[in-house]
C-alpha cells in the first residue's frame, strides 16, 4: 500500500453545478463499467474520454456533483482520473468519491487558479496545491486522517475488507488505484 498523499497530473477544468446526470447519463447506467466510463461528460465535452489519461485531475466550480446519487466516481476512477478538485462539492457526491477511493479536495477559486492543460500538484494531507504551469501555489483545508485512510485502502469497501468485514479476497480488486494515507511526495 502506498504512503504518498501527493497527486500530480494534467488538469481538465469544468464549470459550476455539473450534475451527476451529465457525468453518468441514464443510458450508460445499463452498460458495463468500461463502456459506461466512455460516456462521462459526453454532452458537455464530446470526446473528452478519449483525451483524458491516467493520473489526470478534474477541476470544477461550485456545486460539483449535484443531482442524483449515480456512482459517477467509479467511472472517473476507471478512466484513471487521480483526483477531483472543486470549489464546492455536493456532499453526497463527495462521499461517493471517497467511498470509491477517489480523492476529492475542496479548493476555493479552483477554476480561476487552473486552466485546461495546466499541471497540478496537490497534497491531500497538507492541503498544499500548486499550478506547475504558472508556478502559483496556495493551501486549502486538507482531507482528515480517516478519509485519507479510506483512500489509502482503495475506498470504503476495501477498508472494510482490511478490517475483516468483507472477504479478504476482494482486496486486490478494490485497491486498484488506491492513494496513500501517510505523508509525502510524488
Amino acid at each position: 500500500m502506498s504512503t504518498t498523499t501527493t497527486i500530480g497530473g494534467k488538469v481538465w477544468v469544468f464549470g459550476d453545478s455539473i450534475d451527476t446526470d451529465a457525468m453518468y447519463p441514464a443510458f450508460a447506467m445499463k452498460l458495463d463499467l468500461p463502456e459506461a466510463a466512455r460516456h462521462i461528460f459526453y454532452q458537455l465535452r464530446p470526446g473528452w474520454t478519449d483525451q483524458v489519461g491516467p493520473g489526470d485531475i478534474v477541476v470544477a466550480g461550485k456545486n460539483f456533483g449535484v443531482g442524483s446519487s449515480r456512482p459517477a466516481a467509479a467511472l472517473f476512477r476507471h478512466l484513471g482520473v487521480a483526483a477531483l478538485i472543486a470549489e464546492e462539492f455536493n456532499s453526497l457526491f463527495f462521499r461517493n468519491a471517497i467511498n470509491a477511493g477517489l480523492p476529492a479536495l475542496t479548493v476555493p477559486g479552483a477554476t480561476s487558479f487552473f486552466r485546461d492543460g495546466d499541471r497540478a500538484v496537490v497534497d491531500i494531507a497538507t492541503g498544499a496545491y500548486r499550478n506547475e504551469t504558472t508556478g502559483a501555489a496556495a493551501r486549502t483545508t486538507p482531507l482528515p486522517p480517516l478519509i485519507r485512510e479510506i483512500l489509502s485502502s482503495g475506498g470504503v469497501l476495501a477498508r472494510l475488507a482490511e478490517n475483516g468485514y468483507l472477504p479478504a479476497e476482494l482486496l486486490a480488486a478494490l485497491r486498484s488505484g488506491a492513494v496513500g494515507a501517510g505523508g509525502s511526495a510524488a
